[in-house]
């Protein structure tokens, strides 16, 4: 349980830390490319008008253009004279007249007509790794500036790649952080989780011992004076108070981890039939009918006698809440490479989720539970034990039964 926890804190502290993380990175990568993209808008409007005016070419940017450190500078003289880029000019029919790539050198005049030709009547936009940008000049003629952006794509992904690794290396830290600090935070819940356990474990061995005399005194009153109704309340409540015990108990042993001592291979068949045998009185008394379909040779490595009060519980709540008349049906086989046993019983009411009967002092029903005898903990303690053994208990509705299935 306390490893549960620390699980649990340190899983919810990476989630909000990663949430965190990926926010940051996030936004210092959008805003870095934002920039970069907003540079180079920007560049090649300068670029485009100074084109456009005839035979002139790009003019010297004025200084009040130029930008902040803050956000990225605006397009400079120094940053028009790195730009990479190319032009195509076209008389007015639309014919290419000039090709100019003296400030590129990566492209060939028949890839610059084909990038011309690719972006039809369009007077901005995008083409492979170029953004282009055409303006009209005075004497009829069109000019189109191609802008190389593969520097700039590189930039921003070295540095979306230089951010995710410090961001995974900054994650890393903060796990072995949480995972250091996690065993403070939890210690005053585990310390009062132990105190909580160590109290059920010494009650429920306190108990034991008067329980075994009043029953003992129960019984030498009717060898002396006969079988009455108070001798028989006296013994079904002590029979209530042992079963509650013992199923405090099983919790207390799984909440503290303990793993099944005194283990064995044995028959898991075998061990069912024997523990339904004094459970088929009971069940004729309300007219139940219980049946066994139990395979050969279906044998299991656990502790018997814990995998028993599994069964006798799962054989219990069946004879106790399986409606009169109705039938219960027991059974063992294997699958899948595993054991599984299933207890099959009908029910009156389907409309409680399956799920929620084991939780601990649960009640579909308080006044069918107290008149039955029940305490709200026989299947939670069964679950219980089936992790305990690395095995499963579940529970669903067939029509209008229900069916227990315990695999290990």
């Amino acid at each position: 349980m306390i490893r549960t926890l620390r699980r649990k804190f340190t899983v919810t502290a990476m989630i909000a830390v990663t949430v965190l993380l990926l926010a940051i990175l996030g936004a210092v990568n959008g805003v870095n490319a934002w920039t970069k993209a907003r540079e180079a808008d920007e560049l090649l409007n300068v670029l485009a008008e100074g084109e456009a005016e005839a035979g002139r070419g790009p003019r010297e940017l004025p200084m009040e253009r130029r930008g902040g450190e803050l956000w990225g500078r605006g397009p400079t003289e120094d940053s028009r004279m790195a730009a990479l880029f190319f032009t195509v000019t076209a008389d007015s029919d639309g014919t290419v007249s000039r090709v100019d790539l003296s400030r590129i050198a990566s492209v060939t005049e028949a890839e610059a007509e084909t990038l011309y030709a690719s972006i039809g009547e369009g007077s901005e936009g995008r083409v492979g790794s170029f953004r282009y940008r055409s303006m009209a000049r005075a004497d009829g003629s069109r000019v189109t500036v191609f802008l190389d952006r593969s520097r700039e794509r590189g930039d921003v992904l070295r540095v979306a790649a230089l951010s995710g690794l410090a961001g995974l290396a900054g994650w890393g830290l903060m796990l072995l952080f949480v995972m250091f600090l996690s065993k403070k935070a939890i210690e005053p819940v585990a310390e009062n989780m132990q105190k909580q356990k160590r109290f059920v474990t010494d009650a429920g061995h306190e108990l034991k011992t008067p329980l075994a005399i009043i029953l003992a005194n129960t019984e030498a009153m009717e060898l002396r004076q006969g079988e009455n109704k108070y001798t028989k309340n006296i013994r079904g409540q002590v029979e209530r108070l042992s079963g509650l015990t013992q199923n405090l108990l099983a919790l207390a042993r799984a909440d503290e981890g303990q793993a099944p001592v005194n283990t064995a291979v044995f028959s898991l068949g075998e061990l069912a039939e024997e523990t339904a045998r004094p459970f088929r009185e009971p069940a004729e008394l309300k007219a139940l009918s219980l049946s066994a379909e139990i395979a050969p040779k279906v044998e299991i490595r656990a502790n018997r006698q814990q995998i028993g009060q599994l069964i006798g519980i799962l054989l219990d709540n069946a004879v106790k809440y399986t409606p009169e008349g109705g039938a219960i049906a027991l059974r063992v086989k294997r699958e899948g490479g595993k054991a599984v046993l299933q207890v099959k019983n009908s029910v009156s009411d389907t409309s409680v989720p399956a799920e929620r009967l084991f939780d601990r002092f649960y009640r579909a029903d308080e006044a069918r539970t107290q008149k039955s005898g029940g305490t709200g903990i026989g299947l939670s303690a069964a679950r219980a034990i089936a992790e305990a053994h690395r095995g499963s208990l579940t529970a669903a509705y067939e029509g209008d039964s229900i069916v227990f299935t315990f695999r290990i």
